[in-house]
């Protein structure tokens, strides 16, 4: 027959065994973060290399969150095409609020899916004005930036990548955007969990992210999306990252054992 205590100090063996095996998995993944930052700090440096630091003309918050609604599911021709066609059509943003929902899907049609667009909108406008009074949601920049990301996103129809758009290139918030060529870049540069969703890579990135270098970050991993790692038969010969790439060490080993 097993005693009391003898219970009592197996359940304490098992029980240091489990905050040991605890410990030593919260170590592994510290150690895992801090050398994605230093991955990520190089592969950075790398793109600022080969394509600059990417200039952008800020807009007030307002138009940077219609034109980054306008810009889902498009390009940045079209997106920029209907962003003019509203501007020219609608003097003001109250404006555009406040007219008949036909009108701003025919304005906005060049950019694609308008009749969901316009809409959601027409629904964002109308959101600000009644949760702050006026057309204007410069009060983010005194926000701390989870703050500011949950105000955005209670507005219908903004998603994360959305809000971090706005929180990043109007108010320089340490956010990390996240779209289709930055989830798959990340993925085989192997800076992020293979399984991670585009959702949670936002929060992945704006953690190993250089300080201060998640504008000109994001925008070369989609400038490099576009012109090098595409979707399909990305350019792995003449990509300037290949030697830190996941992907291509994959591919040359497959080859090799062909």
């Amino acid at each position: 027959m097993i005693r009391d205590w003898e219970l009592e100090m197996t359940d304490a063996k098992d029980g240091r065994a489990v905050r040991k095996r605890r410990d030593a998995n919260e170590r592994s993944l510290v150690a895992d973060e801090r050398a994605l930052r230093r991955r990520a700090k190089i592969i950075h440096e790398k793109l600022l290399a080969t394509y600059g630091e990417p200039q952008w003309t800020r807009r007030d918050g307002v138009s940077e969150l219609v034109a980054t609604i306008l810009s889902q599911n498009t390009n940045d021709s079209n997106r920029d095409l209907a962003y003019a066609r509203l501007r020219a059509r609608f003097p003001t943003w109250a404006a555009v609020r406040d007219a008949p929902v036909e009108a701003v899907v025919e304005a906005i049609r060049p950019a694609g899916l308008a009749n969901q667009k316009g809409p959601r909108i027409q629904l964002a406008l109308r959101h600000i004005t009644e949760a702050h009074g006026k057309l204007d949601i410069d009060f983010l920049a005194q926000m701390p930036v989870d703050e500011a990301r949950r105000w955005l996103l209670g507005i219908k129809g903004v998603g994360p990548k959305t809000a971090a758009i706005v929180l990043l290139f109007c108010y320089d918030k340490p956010v990390f955007p996240v779209d289709t060529h930055v989830h798959r870049v990340t993925g085989r540069l192997g800076l992020r969990p293979p399984k991670l969703t585009a959702e949670q890579t936002h929060e992945w990135m704006e953690r190993i992210c250089p300080p201060g270098g998640q504008f000109a970050f994001h925008i070369n991993l989609i400038r490099h999306g576009r012109a090098v790692c595409h979707a399909r038969n990305p350019a792995c010969t003449r990509c300037p990252l290949r030697r830190r790439c996941d992907y291509f060490r994959r591919r040359i080993q497959t080859r090799g054992s062909a």
